[in-house]
């Protein structure tokens, strides 16, 4: 098994490192439309997600608001930060392609250029899967988000 070197910035790189260390909508939302909690108890980390839409709870409304609270490793903070970021401003359907997106690139599976433009900064999580022990702290915010979005539907 390969093992992680001792400066996480190494492996990780500046976007990753930086919603670490910087996450973005970590406050939580007043009246949230759905919520959702996941926790892996082999590790400890916990992902939270608040999501409120604008107007009627539909396929097609908007996510207005996203609260993305992670606790745990570097991985599972940057992936909800940046989940956050990219779901902020889409429809409920949107979010749940993105998501699907995003297992994608987790599993290895090949995406067309069109795809990885679509992920935009979520790809720099593509790096992860080089430690298979660490996709499911990328994916843990995302399980949250399926059963947020389904919740919404």
């Amino acid at each position: 098994m390969s093992q992680l070197p001792d400066n996480p910035d190494a492996l990780y790189g500046d976007v990753i490192m930086d919603h670490y260390r910087s996450p973005r909508h970590r406050q939580r939302l007043e009246r949230p439309d759905a919520e959702a909690e996941e926790f892996n108890p082999f590790c400890g980390d916990r992902a939270n997600l608040q999501l409120q839409v604008a107007g009627s709870v539909s396929n097609d409304a908007v996510i207005a608001g996203v609260s993305a609270v992670a606790e745990g490793c570097s991985i599972i903070q940057a992936s909800a930060s940046l989940l956050a970021d990219g779901v902020h401003g889409r429809t409920v359907d949107e979010a749940s392609d993105l998501s699907q997106l995003f297992r994608d690139l987790m599993q290895g599976k090949p995406l067309p250029p069109v795809a990885l433009e679509e992920l935009g900064e979520l790809g720099a999580l593509e790096v992860v899967r080089q430690y298979p022990v660490r996709i499911k702290c990328a994916l843990l915010p995302w399980v949250a988000l399926e059963e947020g979005l389904r919740r919404l539907r």
